[in-house]
């Protein structure tokens, strides 16, 4: 497979060699050394770099020094991604901050998710990714929340945090206050729960469908054509509750038994 993948980069740079001289056969050693070679890492692993790792870090503790009120901890992930985690009622400073200091400059809002862990307290936790042209830099600030405690909007700070709020708030039901439109953004109107949490079913609350006799859309309780399963995978060793454990044993065959018996007459 590797030799098929090669072979037209070997024929192209020969080409370039006829074409460029000197240059081009310069150009199709280094292309060959490194398409060839066997140290080559796999483009699937990322290799961690220490320098930017350790570099990342000092920037994540000035900003901790910086908002000491607000920033609960600082790391960095192991694909060399800094990441602040701060408390909710720092939102609305901490991106201040970052967007308007002269040591930031993390002026654009490139996302905000969140992700739900129901065995958790604050069972959301909420991800804002941050991007700074001028220094060529991310970061991720992470913050936590309920279903009942809101959040403060960010739309103030950055006017395109509107619609990923509004998604949020759809998927999640995290409730972000002052915000100017707060309404959902990718379900329909009348939609019953929030489908990204974890205790929403897979099957919905209702149905959507378009009624010939009405001639419109009707919504109505789910019609189950079957018996609800759960296709929760379970060991493959509950077929056989009996041996589970080990505590029975295989019935031993007439030859087992003979050999057994030689065993135990002899002195």
């Amino acid at each position: 497979m590797a030799s098929m993948l090669v072979k037209p980069v070997v024929t192209f740079t020969k080409n370039l060699v006829r074409k460029q001289g000197r240059h081009g056969a310069l150009f199709c050693q280094l292309a060959t050394r490194n398409l060839c070679s066997g140290s080559s890492v796999k483009p699937t692993v990322r290799v961690r770099n220490e320098l930017q790792a350790n570099r990342l870090a000092d920037y994540g503790k000035y900003v901790a020094d910086c908002l000491p009120k607000y920033v609960q901890q600082v790391q960095v992930s192991h694909t060399n991604e800094l990441e602040v985690l701060i408390n909710p009622e720092g939102i609305i400073p901490v991106m201040t901050f970052l967007k308007d200091h002269h040591n930031a400059q993390f002026k654009s809002l490139i996302d905000i998710t969140a992700i739900d862990v129901p065995t958790r307290t604050h069972r959301f936790e909420l991800i804002y990714n941050l991007l700074s042209l001028q220094y060529n830099e991310r970061i991720r600030v992470k913050t936590y929340a309920d279903e009942l405690s809101p959040v403060d909007s960010l739309v103030p700070v950055f006017e395109v945090a509107n619609w990923y709020e509004r998604e949020v708030w759809d998927m999640y039901g995290v409730f972000f206050s002052n915000h100017p439109d707060l309404r959902r953004i990718l379900t329909d109107y009348g939609f019953e729960g929030h489908p990204m949490r974890r205790d929403f079913p897979l099957s919905g609350f209702v149905e959507v469908r378009y009624d010939d006799e009405l001639k419109r859309v009707v919504c109505e309780p789910i019609e189950m054509t079957q018996e609800f399963r759960k296709f929760d995978l379970a060991s493959p060793w509950e077929t056989f509750p009996d041996y589970r454990d080990g505590a029975a044993q295989l019935p031993a065959t007439s030859e087992q038994k003979d050999t057994t018996e030689e065993k135990t007459s002899t002195p």
